[in-house]
């Protein structure tokens, strides 16, 4: 990675921020007790100090130990699901080690009062947030075991979705919107990778990832811009065995629709308040499979992911600084076949010399190898990322500087393999500064700034969706929250500003190699620029205000309405040519403004002694709605401007989005063994701009990309007892049922109706203890999806539009998703 000057110089003050307290006295101690349930020891319960890294989880005995407290009185919280929270407030003494009591904790049946930070100001318990937040912990996302993080998010969250475009590239949707709209963050730091593209993933190591946070809902107050439908915050594991001693996990990882083998070593050590981490991740996957198709030419993948990390807590703050490196060689898909048998063929000519119809078809061989295929696409993201929180006396201040660099290039020429059709260097600086006030008469008030710095550089290319750019954001805002009683209220208002502009980009023809170029001033010799020069400004203001009313211990009542606010992206306002990797070439628009929405969210959640019930509604009206839609010619035939490619144009107009989640999960406490979880997830687009309508009807009375309803159903069977040296151990069955889309954008047959299916899965696993303290020696996960081999198409899976013919001979059209899949995953602590 070719750091800029900036990037050194913010490297080089990160440094000095994380040195600058090593001159401080190790000023720390001990905390260790036992957490206890109904007079029994409570393992797996969560012991922390909020606001710090600090935290760690009960044994099979119970206890706990924190070791690097920072000398000062604290308050530990003591959590786990099905309990009541419990506060502790202890005096450290440097050198000290403090022996608390045995904690109880209540039981509530199936409660989550875990402390999040995403999306809100501060430690916030989810029970007591008006906007619906979700927390899936590392052992969900292992059972819950799938190609990529975002499809294990997909499945354990209502309400979150994917665009996908096979098994390793998964955009989050959040209540039916996505994109640009949805934030994705890397603890904390917002991922900058070219988000617009439908073609790539998003760009974390999911073996690194030790928790996912997910707040459904407009989240702009915090996040600004991008933040519209909810946030995403990926949470990678901090150090926290005994100090002094090295440890770390080997994780091995395979599945067999694709071959897919994943493996992962990581460490981590900490002493005297310093904490080091390391991780290095490797996938290699070939083409899956289907029962219709067989082996789906151009999806196999190579992952590589490496981080580190080093920091300290003291009793001043902590600081700890982050390094991330991802680089993933992707095959692209076409959808390309033989007209008759309907296999697979691949492109070899360009231009006028390919011809689709005689295209070869794939070897055999070809489709069942790790090699990765000449037309591919390779991504590689880099991030440098420092957090800080500093103690000034009752109040905090926490601060995030990173800098990324995404780096993606698309090989699209058969008849030049090492040429890049697309290739672009995206360099993206964020901060984020909030002070979190002392508490006044009761009210809790945050002061926040963030924003970033972004340039885009075309590099050696044919194609340019997009030109060379420079953004700028914004943005400062005011949160707080008061209790009053059983009354907890919450809101606040933030202003945010975006200036994006670019230069004259000139095109044109190399003489030499026929491929189009870019071109300077002069040597374009007075042609029209592909992107004539733009510079605009976009400016917004967010608000929300929301109450949780606890109505009682077991019933809580929610609402919340929020103003969100999201600037236009590059490709919707300045886009004018092919992404290769899309096969689309995208039209931009200029004179759109920004999003504005308002949506009101009302949700309840009861505690029952043997069940936990949670609904949720919503409604959400967006202003200068933005969505890209196929384009045709006045004869109604679709316009094609690169032979091969779709083309879509960005439009814009009204839009309203309603639906709601229910939760109901069953926890019968005469069988605690038991779980019976059941959620559902429904959502409405309905466009409502008037002239749209009257020019096409009924066929634009939707929105694109809104996912059917769904339901999800999981019996699990969890032994309370240890089986000799095995703990945990469970098995499940889910049925994942998606109701048809008849609910479609249609206009020009941008969208079709999609079937209805339901797919089983079957899981098992289990924990291996050894050694006479009884520590974990092995983990173990078992998941079979799609068990029957069910044949289907997902409405929001991209491959399902890549069809090149009118007819087919078998009446299927497109291409068809994962067939049965059996992953096994095994994880050794140590």
């Amino acid at each position: 990675m070719k750091l800029s000057y900036y990037t050194s110089l913010l490297f080089v003050l990160v440094l000095l921020i994380l040195h600058l307290p090593a001159i401080a006295q190790s000023a720390t101690g001990t905390i260790q007790g036992r957490v206890l349930a109904d007079g029994k020891p409570l393992e797996l319960a969560t012991v922390a100090l909020p606001g710090t890294t600090l935290g760690t989880s009960t044994d099979a005995q119970g206890r706990y130990t924190l070791r690097a407290v920072p000398a000062g009185t604290h308050t530990l919280i003591f959590s786990s699901v099905g309990y009541q929270l419990q506060r502790r407030q202890l005096q450290i003494l440097a050198g000290q080690t403090v022996e608390a009591v045995d904690v109880p904790l209540a039981a509530l049946p199936a409660a989550l009062s875990e402390v999040v930070v995403t999306g809100v100001s501060r430690a916030t318990e989810i029970r007591k947030s008006p906007v619906p937040i979700a927390v899936l912990s590392k052992r969900e996302v292992n059972i819950n075991s799938n190609g990529n993080l975002i499809d294990a998010a997909v499945k354990g969250v209502p309400g979150l979705s994917a665009v996908t475009t096979g098994p390793n590239i998964s955009k989050p949707f959040i209540r039916g919107l996505g994109y640009n709209r949805v934030l994705t963050m890397y603890n904390g730091l917002r991922q900058e990778g070219q988000q617009w593209g439908d073609e790539h993933g998003i760009e974390i190591d999911q073996y690194d990832i030790d928790r996912i946070e997910v707040v459904k809902g407009p989240a702009s107050l915090i996040y600004g811009s991008d933040a519209v439908a909810g946030v995403i915050n990926m949470l990678p594991r901090l150090p926290n065995g005994p100090a002094g001693q090295l440890h770390g996990d080997a994780l091995t990882e395979y599945q067999t629709n694709n071959n897919l083998v994943g493996t992962s070593v990581g460490l981590h050590y900490n002493q005297k308040g310093w904490q080091y981490a390391t991780r290095g991740s490797y996938r290699m996957a070939q083409a899956y499979r289907n029962a219709v198709e067989g082996r789906v030419y151009g999806t196999a993948f190579r992952e590589l992911n490496l981080t580190a990390m080093t920091g300290v807590e003291k009793t001043w703050g902590a600081t700890h600084l982050y390094a991330t490196l991802y680089d993933n060689r992707q095959e692209i898909p076409d959808g390309s076949r033989d007209s008759l048998s309907r296999k697979f063929t691949r492109q070899v000519a360009e231009g006028e010399q390919d011809n689709l119809k005689n295209r070869p078809l794939v070897p055999t061989p070809d489709l069942s190898t790790y090699r990765i295929n000449p037309l591919h696409q390779r991504i590689q993201h880099y991030r440098l990322l420092n957090r800080t929180r500093l103690q000034l006396g009752t109040g905090e201040l926490h601060a995030l500087l990173g800098a990324q660099q995404n780096v993606r290039r698309e090989y699209n020429h058969p008849t030049a393999p090492a040429q890049a059709g697309l290739a672009v260097a995206l360099n993206t600086y964020n901060y984020d500064l909030r002070y979190a006030a002392p508490a006044w008469l009761g009210l809790e008030t945050t002061l926040g700034l963030n924003g970033m710095h972004q340039t885009n550089h075309n590099r050696a290319a044919t194609d340019f969706p997009i030109p060379d750019y420079a953004l700028t954001d914004i943005g400062g805002y005011l949160y707080a929250k008061k209790t009053f009683g059983k009354l907890d209220l919450s809101g606040g208002v933030r202003y945010d500003t975006r200036l994006l502009k670019w230069a004259d980009f000139y095109v044109g023809t190399d003489s030499t190699t026929g491929f189009t170029t870019q071109l300077s001033a002069s040597e374009a010799a007075g042609t029209d620029p592909q992107f004539a020069a733009f510079r605009t400004r976009y400016q917004g203001v967010s608000a929300s205000l929301g109450a949780t009313y606890n109505v009682s211990e077991r019933l809580l009542l929610r609402a919340n309405v929020a103003r969100g606010y999201r600037a236009p992206n590059i490709t919707e306002v300045g886009s004018n040519g092919l992404d290769p990797g899309a096969h689309i070439v995208y039209l931009g628009n200029r004179s759109f403004g920004p999003e504005f929405s308002l949506q009101q969210d009302l949700g309840l959640s009861a505690y029952l002694p043997d069940a936990e019930v949670s609904v949720s509604v919503f409604n959400n009206a967006i202003d200068n709605y933005i969505y890209q839609a196929r384009l045709n010619g006045p004869d109604g035939q679709p316009v094609i401007l690169v032979p091969g490619n779709t083309t879509y144009q960005y439009q814009q107009g009204r839009a309203r989005l309603y639906g709601a989640e229910a939760t109901v999960n069953l926890h019968p406490k005469a069988l605690p063994m038991l779980a019976f979880n059941n959620s559902l997830a429904y959502v409405t687009g309905l466009n409502k701009e008037a002239s749209l309508l009257e020019t096409n009807g009924a066929a634009a009375k939707y929105l694109p990309f809104i996912p059917p309803l769904r339901t999800r159903s999981e019996v699990r069977l969890t032994s309370q007892q240890a089986w000799g040296a095995l703990t945990n151990t469970y098995v499940r069955a889910v049925l994942d049922y998606t109701a048809p889309q008849h609910r479609f954008y249609a206009v020009d047959n941008t969208e079709t109706r999609t079937a209805g299916y339901a797919l089983v899965g079957l899981g098992a696993g289990t924990t291996l203890l050894g050694g006479s303290a009884k520590r974990e020696v092995l983990q173990f996960f078992m998941q079979l999806d799609n068990a029957f081999n069910t044949t289907y198409q997902s409405h929001l899976n991209r491959l399902k539009y890549f069809e090149y013919y009118a007819a087919s001979p078998n009446g299927r059209r497109g291409i068809y998703n994962q067939g049965r899949n059996l992953s096994v995953k095994v994880i050794v602590p140590f």
